[in-house]
Order: structure tokens, then sequence, then C-alpha cells
């Protein structure tokens, strides 16, 4: 067969530009041995228990005294619950009780966050974390030994802006004084969750009776948990206890963060 230089040449201009085009291909550019980077790992949790079938009857009917001789269809609607309006129950979920005695006024409310981190290069529990360190501050905890940064141990003066509600002070507080050595001022908690705090705060508006609120506020994995529980005395005189309400506080956050590792 004859020779067709002009072929040849042909073959050969068409051979160099497919040997060059792994210029223009990325995969050309990694070099052996080159990290990769992965993203954070997602947290435990993808989803949230039913907030007002978390909390046991028998805990509701400890936490809302009085209920017990209430007639069965009033209180069947108190134990119910009345769920928090939420657009994504995936995210964040709530649940509020309500229940009226002779003697005081209990609410009781209960809030799931599950926190999300959209960066890929911070976990869902690095993320969560940093929210619940932000309550946390929020919360204005006294350092050990002291007070809060906003509250002096004899509360605030009359007349300042904070004279008609406050957080409960470290001693002076009938409700809150130490007993048996026993610290029931706003504090860091241990052994439950990742991280936990209580609050404790005791406030008055005008003439009307005093209600103590107990926060506990905990952090499992990327979840965090909120506990809410608040008595308004009938009397003006009466002082909620402190030692009783933060240790049901506290039992209900141990029983909901015991919930959420099952």
């Amino acid at each position: 067969m004859a020779y067709v230089p002009g072929v040849a040449l042909l073959a050969a201009l068409v051979a160099g530009c497919s040997a060059g085009s792994g210029a223009d291909d990325p995969a050309a550019d990694s070099k052996p041995g080159s990290p990769t980077v992965s993203a954070a790992p997602p947290g435990k949790y993808r989803t949230l228990p039913e907030s007002c079938r978390a909390v046991p009857r028998s805990t509701l009917k400890d936490l809302l005294p009085g209920t017990a001789e209430l007639p069965e269809e009033q209180r069947e609607k108190i134990y119910e619950g009345t769920a928090v309006v939420t657009y994504d129950t995936d995210r964040k979920v709530g649940c509020r009780w309500k229940a009226d005695a002779p003697d005081a006024s209990r609410n009781l409310s209960i809030d799931f966050e599950r926190v999300v981190s959209y960066d890929p290069a911070v976990s869902d529990d690095d993320r969560a974390d940093e929210v619940y360190s932000q309550r946390e501050k929020d919360a204005e905890l006294p350092a050990p030994g002291g007070v809060t940064p906003s509250t002096s141990a004899t509360g605030p003066a009359v007349g300042s802006p904070s004279a008609s509600g406050s957080k409960a002070p470290a001693s002076p507080d009938p409700g809150t004084t130490p007993s048996g050595g026993a610290d029931l001022g706003p504090r860091l908690l241990d052994g439950l969750g990742d991280a936990a705090f209580l609050d404790d705060a005791l406030t008055r508006a005008g003439s009307s009776a005093q209600h103590r609120t107990v926060s506990v506020v905990f952090r499992t994995s990327n979840v965090i948990v909120t506990v809410n529980y608040t008595e308004q005395s009938a009397l003006v005189t009466e002082v909620p206890d402190s030692r009783e309400l933060q240790e049901k506080a506290q039992a209900l956050a141990r029983k909901l963060a015991e919930t959420l590792s099952e």
C-alpha cells in the first residue's frame, strides 16, 4: 500500500492532543499521599421523643400535686399536657403542664432541641456544645462560693430594674439556704448528660405571691434538654421551697436523659 503523509501527520496530531488533555483533568492534580478532607461526623440523635409522652404518668402525679383529687376527665386533660407549636419536630419539640392546688400552683415544661451543624468541618456535637455553653453563660451562674454577676447576696437595690424579679442569691434566700452543707444555689451539675447546670429564680411582681422557677439544662451529644419547674404560692407570705423543686426537677431531667440513651 502507498504511504500517505497527510494521514500520518493527522494521526500524530490527534495522539498529541490526547496525551496533553491530562493537564485539564482534575485527577491529574492529585498527588500521592495528599490528605483528604472528610466531613465531621453527624450527631448521635436523628429524631426527638414525643415530648408530651416523655414524662411518665407517675412522675406527673408527683410533680403536679392536687391533680389526683380532680374528676377523671379534668385530670386526664392535665396529664396530656399541651404541645409547643413547632414547625420542625425533628429539630425542636416541647410540652407544658399546669395544675392548681389550694396552697399553690405548679407549672412544668420540657423542651428538646436537636442541634445540627451546617458546617461540614464542625460536628453536630461540637455545635451543640457551643449552643449549650452560650446558655450556660447567659444563666450567669455564680462562681463557686461567690454570687451571680448581676445580683449581690442581698439582692438588687429597691427601685432597680431587676427589683421585681431576680435570680435566687447564693445564700440569704430562705428557700436556698444550704442545709447540711448542701449547695442549693444556681450551679453546674455533675453526672447528667455531657454537661448540665441548674438555675433557681425567685420572683415577685408587686404585691402578688412569690413564685420560684428551677431550671435544669443539660446536653447529651447533639440534643439539649431544658426542664422548667415553677411553683407559685397561694399566700404572699409563703416562699416556695427550693430544695423540693430542685430535687424533683433534677430527678425528671435524669429520667429524660435515660430515655434519650435507650
